[in-house]
């Protein structure tokens, strides 16, 4: 099961399918390939996904990271559990909409990009080498590809006007 919560509202005033557009992009995510390291044993998975604020997430991350700054994504994995809760993944609203603005990206691809590596983060992928990030990245290609997002890598790209 994905939960999505909403706490900022101004990620439903900009992108009232928000939720949608969560939930399609953690499921992907979920479905694309095998994971380097399995979560639970049966493949069941559930995580939780919290649209909010850079306040909140600039909490999170000085608490769990001991960095005082907002930051666009946050991934928790769980440890294992026989519930098969993956983990968290957290957004913070300005630092996505700053960074899509920016990058010239449709914010609605931005977020669906971030929620795709933050749950392959829970599902133990991670980017601290060229080799991790090279599979890294390129599953996110694959799955954003299947939701017809752009290529979040590709240089001077123009999402939007």
């Amino acid at each position: 099961m994905i939960e999505v919560v909403i706490e900022d509202p101004a990620w439903t005033a900009v992108l009232p399918n928000a939720g949608g557009l969560v939930a399609a992009a953690a499921e992907a995510a979920l479905r694309e390939g095998p994971p380097p390291c399995a979560p639970v044993d049966d493949g069941a998975a559930d995580l939780v996904v919290l649209l909010t604020d850079d306040a909140a997430v600039q909490a999170l991350n000085a608490r769990f990271r001991e960095k005082d700054a907002p930051t666009n994504v946050l991934s928790f994995p769980a440890p294992p559990n026989p519930e098969g809760h993956l983990g968290d993944v957290a957004l913070a609203y300005g630092v996505c909409a700053r960074e899509a603005a920016e990058q010239h990206k449709a914010l609605e691809h931005h977020l669906q990009h971030l929620v795709v590596h933050g749950v392959l983060h829970l599902l133990g992928y991670d980017h601290m080498s060229d080799d991790e990030a090279e599979a890294m990245e390129g599953l996110e290609r694959i799955v954003l590809a299947g939701l017809g997002a752009p290529d979040p890598y590709q240089a001077d790209r123009r999402d939007h006007d």
